[in-house]
């Protein structure tokens, strides 16, 4: 594949991150449809998603600063190469930082939570399905050996040494593509949220249910990623994307079970 898109002289582009920064500019010009969809301010909109934006990037690479602080005070250098650092971890604290300052942001002007849940399911799962391919381009979260099954005919072979100095993808092996079946399943639950949105009464329901598969997609194809740096638990029974997609799962069902509950209630009312 190709980690490096192209380069200017000594500037280097990389695909991972060209890519990423597409899928972060479709989600956001689709986030402001979703918006109109959901009757709410595109201009909160628009700086409720760059804020969270600028939290994630600010988040992420302070965890990896705060990892690798001895090494960086010998080799200040270094930081240049940050935004080659890909790693589950490193996606988690962004998410987390994105999360929370998204969070903070509506209330502080009075978006409905449920609601601007519900218009920014479809653009996250689009920027994942970008974010996914630029991975398959760079060798960033590899797959499995393909071995001599079906999986040999699809199978992806990295040659380039910038996919292993990066990533740590295995040269000369045929692996699965396994981001580009993770890439392939956002990109359906992006256009099957967006077509569910407008026709969507309760708020919340497109978001949970977009958090539950988006759990079931991120478990089914850690299956097919090699485990190297990806944590171990239970005994090497699930990694650390797993547990993560186990809380998605549990998170969305719980986002539904209470927005079905305020319906309930809404409904009882209206009824008496």
């Amino acid at each position: 594949m190709h980690p490096l898109l192209f380069h200017i002289g000594l500037i280097q582009i990389p695909s991972y991150g060209a890519i990423a920064a597409l899928g972060v500019l479709a989600a956001l010009f689709l986030a402001q449809y979703t918006a109109r969809l959901t009757h709410l301010d595109a201009s909160r909109v628009w700086n409720l998603c760059v804020t969270a934006l600028f939290a994630a990037l600010v988040g992420s690479r302070l965890l990896v600063i705060v990892a690798n602080w001895s090494a960086l005070r010998q080799h200040p250098y270094w930081l240049l190469g940050l935004a080659m650092v890909h790693h589950p971890l490193v996606a988690a604290a962004g998410a987390i930082a994105a999360i929370l300052f998204a969070g903070i942001y509506a209330v502080l002007h009075k978006l409905p939570l449920r609601a601007t849940a519900d218009l920014l399911a479809p653009p996250l799962a689009l920027a994942v399905a970008f974010e996914q391919f630029g991975a398959l381009m760079a060798g960033s979260g590899y797959g499995l050996e393909a071995g001599q099954g079906l999986a040999r005919h699809w199978a992806v072979t990295y040659d380039d040494p910038l996919a292993a100095r990066w990533s740590g993808a295995p040269l000369g092996v045929p692996v699965h593509p396994v981001q580009a079946y993770a890439a392939l399943g956002f990109l359906a639950l992006a256009l099957s949220l967006l077509f569910w949105l407008p026709r969507n009464e309760n708020r919340g329901d497109v978001a949970g249910v977009g958090l539950m598969a988006a759990g079931v997609i991120v478990f089914a194809t850690e299956l097919f990623r090699d485990f190297e740096g990806r944590g171990a638990f239970f005994g090497g029974a699930v990694d650390g994307p797993q547990l993560a997609a186990v809380a998605m799962v549990l998170a969305g069902a719980a986002l539904l079970l209470r927005a079905n509950k305020r319906q309930e209630r809404n409904e009882a009312v209206n009824g008496s």
